[in-house]
């Protein structure tokens, strides 16, 4: 009787989420049921939660943070948090926490960016590849070699040859992750392309890029999706890595990374510094990370008959 009574409680707390989402109307038959599925996934949708929460900090950061990046006060040197500063200062008297949004906005931007040019960038690659056998083993050979380097000195690699900046960061990661998204979007189109739709589109005389665009590409968008959210923590991470070891942005920008490889000096006396940045690129990195299983879940096809 107890177990019956568990299992009412969840059905009803479940749908009564449902309902206060609007959500009860998606049927499984809707093209917006993978939506559902998402917002009635707790994980998830206290992932989107907080990763909004960090968005609207990083957009209006000249708002929220009460001072400067850059602005330094040696008078209150390490001052440990308090009302004055919420996460405390560094060895220079900036505000950490200050520091920390600002820091969301270059880390934000690179995970996006990295994101775009890395779908872009993968996907022409893996739909040539995989449409049209004659460059499949170039083209793919070339990305077995790129992935054959280690991800981060692959990445350290290209820093070096080109200089430290936020655009060389974000070159350095789309050649890096280029071949993930390759690869997913060639084994999609291998697929796709020995369906019958694409052989009707064939016979009745449609070009090959109308064909890639309207019934291959649109078809590998799930597993694309699900993957870029992964390519964004990627990033995020990846970033923070490079400005830890100084190879990443300059130092002195307010990055997690560089906040953080400031403060490993100074963990017994002053674990503020790193700590709250670290803690932010933590949960960051987790929540995109959740958003993502969240997404591959719901973008199943099995999911339609649970």
């Amino acid at each position: 009787m107890a177990l019956t009574e568990t299992g009412d409680e969840v059905v009803s707390a479940q749908a009564s989420r449902r309902r206060r989402f609007g959500l009860a109307a998606i049927t499984p038959a809707s093209r917006y049921y993978w939506l559902r599925l998402l917002l009635t996934n707790p994980a998830a949708l206290g992932s989107l939660c907080f990763l909004a929460v960090v968005v609207i900090l990083a957009v209006l950061a000249p708002v929220v943070a009460p001072y400067g990046p850059t602005f330094v006060n040696p008078a209150d040197r390490l001052v440990g948090p308090s009302s004055g500063y919420w996460f405390g200062t560094d060895t220079l008297g900036r505000d950490i926490f200050s520091r920390t949004v600002y820091g969301a906005r270059i880390s934000l931007l690179v995970g996006l960016t990295v994101m775009v040019g890395t779908a872009v960038l993968g996907s022409l690659i893996g739909l040539a590849a995989g449409f049209y056998p004659r460059l499949d083993t170039p083209l793919m050979r070339v990305m077995d070699g790129m992935d054959a380097f280690p991800s981060i000195l692959l990445a350290i690699a290209i820093m070096a040859a080109f200089g430290a900046s936020t655009r060389n960061v974000i070159v350095a990661l789309v050649v890096v992750f280029t071949p993930n998204v390759s690869r997913v979007v060639r084994s999609t189109t291998l697929v796709n392309k020995r369906q019958l739709y694409v052989e009707s589109a064939r016979c009745i005389g449609l070009r090959d890029r109308t064909i890639l665009l309207r019934y291959i590409f649109l078809n590998s968008l799930s597993p694309l999706i699900v993957q870029c959210t992964f390519i964004v923590a990627f990033a995020i991470l990846a970033e923070a890595s490079l400005s830890f070891l100084g190879a990443g942005v300059p130092a002195g920008t307010a990055t997690w990374g560089n906040m953080v490889s400031e403060g490993q000096g100074y963990i017994r006396t002053a674990w503020w510094i790193a700590v709250f940045p670290g803690t932010f690129l933590f949960l960051t990195v987790l929540a995109i990370n959740l958003i993502g299983d969240g997404l591959r879940d719901s973008l199943d096809p099995r999911s339609r008959e649970r």
